[in-house]
């Protein structure tokens, strides 16, 4: 085994590299697009919001779009710790 990196990092575009990230962790992009839709039904809803202040309306779409966020993360991680130790397949080792 060499010294050198297998891949140079510093050669690839920004959208090779969200290809890159989104093959390694599939859940981050989840739940990029969750917190997408999240915001996009925030601005929907604003005008609707009643007599709710806008601060509290907005502290509100906070919460949920970095509970959507962290929830697809933490599916995410406990697919990986499911797949790689409790379904590990003892013959590759």
């Amino acid at each position: 085994m060499s010294g050198r990196p297998a891949f140079n990092y510093n050669d690839e575009s920004q959208s090779e590299r969200l290809a890159r990230k989104s093959k390694d962790s599939p859940f981050m992009i989840i739940g990029i697009i969750g917190l997408l839709g999240v915001c996009g039904f925030g601005a929907y809803k604003y005008k609707t919001r009643g007599k709710m202040s806008t601060s509290v309306f907005l502290m509100q779409l906070r919460v949920a779009a970095q509970g959507t966020v962290v929830s697809a993360l933490t599916i995410g991680l406990a697919y990986t710790l499911v797949k790689d130790h409790l379904l590990k397949d003892d013959k590759k080792e």
